[in-house]
């Protein structure tokens, strides 16, 4: 089987997507296929696999990641498929895609900067899942101690169709950040389905910069659903304010993400970059995968974002 591939990423978060309503014969060991390419060589690097697939009319995204295991949302990565099926399938400026058992409302927006393909992508932040068995059945967990975890750090947990974990900080120690990640695959009790972690700071003005070990990837440059639970956790403990864009810088660059509490219900939008790198073919025999070329290399829009990069450094 010859498959179609796009080297992508949103905020520095790679992923390789592949396009499978176009294909005649689906893949259909996508965990494998997830594996496999992620870690090829000639990949140079991959956070996860994104396959957009339809679902009778409506478009999806299904995102596996390194390990095999399949993600229920990605917001770096979906930004990257919207993108995709705006392109070839739906046009328009505003869409809805699926991703796990949610519906999020996609909207093409202002370049960030130079003309990067930009998106945002509207995210409904819950403060309750099965996921949190250290809650013991609380409402909720905003800026609380995790004592199975740590002592000292202040955590809230959110649900953004994947669980989350993030606390404040006035230093980031990525090593820490690492033990806090492993820690919790352990943890079985308060931690049933593992956990992303995230540890951010505030900046100057309505701004914070986040570091995620996410679960099933760990360590990325950044996590874009993790920079939306971090943002929306400094708005609800006052450290950003709501219903303003705030700044959340990581390791891949930066987004925009702007928390709105209507009647309880908690709506972030999250605003970032949509980049391609570089596109090509691979030779995959539903077991194995034999080989990659590159086709074409998105050269403009590398340096574009790189130059994005380098402005707000």
């Amino acid at each position: 089987m010859i498959v179609e591939i796009i080297k992508c990423h949103g905020s520095g978060n790679e992923f390789i997507m592949v396009d499978m309503v176009a294909m005649q014969q689906p893949i259909e060991n996508m965990a494998a296929f997830a594996q496999q390419i992620c870690a090829h060589h000639d990949i140079e690097g991959a956070d996860g696999i994104l396959y957009v697939v339809k679902y009778g009319e409506r478009y999806a995204m299904r995102m596996f990641n390194p390990d095999g295991s399949e993600a229920e949302m990605c917001g770096n990565g979906i930004r990257c498929v919207a993108r995709l099926v705006q392109e070839r399938y739906i046009h328009d400026k505003e869409f809805v895609l699926i991703s796990g058992n949610g519906e999020y409302p996609i909207y093409e927006a202002e370049p960030v900067n130079d003309n990067i393909k930009t998106y945002g992508v509207d995210i409904h932040v819950k403060l309750e899942s099965a996921d949190f068995g250290f809650a013991n059945g609380d409402a909720s967990h905003i800026g609380k101690e995790i004592h199975s975890l740590d002592e000292d750090l202040q955590f809230t947990a959110l649900n953004l169709g994947n669980p989350h974990i993030v606390a404040a900080v006035e230093e980031i120690d990525m090593d820490y950040l690492i033990t806090l990640g492993e820690r919790v695959k352990v943890l079985r009790d308060d931690f049933p389905r593992g956990i992303n972690v995230s540890l951010y700071r505030k900046m100057e003005g309505n701004a914070i910069f986040v570091a995620t070990f996410e679960r099933g990837a760990g360590i990325t440059y950044s996590c874009g659903t993790a920079m939306t639970a971090s943002s929306t956790a400094a708005a609800l403990i006052g450290i950003c304010r709501k219903n303003e864009d705030i700044l959340v810088y990581n390791r891949g660059g930066m987004v925009r993400c702007l928390c709105n509490e209507v009647d309880g219900k908690i709506v972030t939008r999250l605003i970032g970059n949509a980049t391609y790198e570089w596109s090509g073919i691979c030779k995959w025999d539903g077991t194995k995968l034999h080989s990659i070329v590159k086709t074409e290399a998105y050269n403009f829009e590398t340096e574009a974002y790189n130059k994005f990069v380098s402005s707000i450094r």
